[in-house]
């Protein structure tokens, strides 16, 4: 019988909810800001300006940057959360639904929880194997009339690896020296802006800048809480829970885009996305939440008789 694993504290489950909301409503951001924005060069545009703000705070607030291998990590970390997952992402949403692509991240925890296994990280444990498969069942499920038409190929797999991408830079940045949230997405978002602006000088995208109000208020949002809100809490999260299950946040996302997708571009909420959703909904339950017990909270004795004398 598996060992009771305990379970995150409330802070740390507020976060974890905040991260949700906020990332599923990035999906809408980048839809709206895709259409002025060459995806590559609007990805950089985001992440340089939010690690502009994080170096801001840390400079604010006195705070040392990482060193050695913390930094090594923060670097890694950006590379392949900022830099490769955001390309994949931005590019897979020229092709596809926000929806889909959304929902496409819903495999995260159980591509997390291999990773973390082959890294020593944790343990395989069928409890999250099945919170994993419910999960992609929801995806087979939420995918089955996108699938039966003209699916672009190309965005699909973009979207795929790009889930890879964060799933890696999930297990990395746990694994390496503990660094405070700010200063390692300060470096992260840095090298990550500096290889989707490079990238989007190579394959030739336009930099113009948006003539749009919607697209400058996308565009804020993405800044001030798509990147610089959003990934601190992300990391908070990381470093008080484990690494697959701080993953779920990409499977919970889904229900807030396809929410906010129907309201603001839209997009259909058929049987299949409510089937599929409630799918991904019990994964999650199945795979981070069933089994942990609260954070065990120090017990205050009763006051004694004499103790009760005394305070009459």
């Amino acid at each position: 019988m598996e060992p009771q694993i305990t379970g995150p504290g409330r802070i740390t489950m507020t976060a974890f909810s905040a991260t949700v909301l906020i990332g599923g409503m990035n999906f809408i951001a980048v839809k709206f800001s895709n259409v002025e924005l060459a995806p590559l060069f609007g990805a950089g545009t985001r992440f340089a300006a939010g690690a502009l703000v994080f170096f801001a705070i840390a400079r604010i607030r006195g705070m040392d940057l990482p060193r050695g291998r913390a930094l090594a990590g923060a670097a890694i970390y950006g590379m392949l959360g900022f830099g490769l997952f955001y390309a994949l992402r931005y590019f897979a949403l020229l092709g596809i639904s926000a929806g889909m692509t959304s929902v496409i991240l819903a495999s995260l925890p159980l591509i997390t929880l291999v990773l973390a296994v082959l890294h020593g990280q944790e343990r395989f444990t069928m409890r999250g194997v099945a919170g994993g498969v419910l999960a992609l069942g929801g995806i087979a499920v939420l995918s089955l009339r996108t699938l039966g038409g003209d699916l672009p190929l190309l965005p699909l797999l973009a979207a795929v690896a790009g889930a890879f991408a964060a799933a890696e830079a999930t297990v990395l940045v746990k694994g390496f020296p503990k660094s405070d949230p700010i200063t390692t997405n300060a470096v992260g978002m840095a090298v990550g802006s500096v290889g989707l602006l490079l990238a989007s000088a190579l394959f030739q995208e336009s930099w113009a800048l948006p003539g749009l109000a919607r697209t400058w208020v996308a565009l804020a949002w993405l800044v001030a809480v798509g990147s610089v809100a959003l990934f601190a809490l992300f990391l908070f999260v990381i470093k008080r829970w484990t690494a697959s299950a701080s993953a779920y946040a990409g499977t919970l996302m889904p229900v807030v885009t396809v929410g906010m997708g129907a309201l603001l571009l839209d997009e259909p909420v058929t049987p299949e996305v409510v089937a599929g959703g409630a799918l991904v909904i019990l994964g999650v339950y199945v795979g981070a939440l069933s089994g942990m017990r609260p954070t065990a909270r120090p017990r205050v004795p009763a006051p004694s008789a004499v103790e009760d004398e005394a305070l009459a």
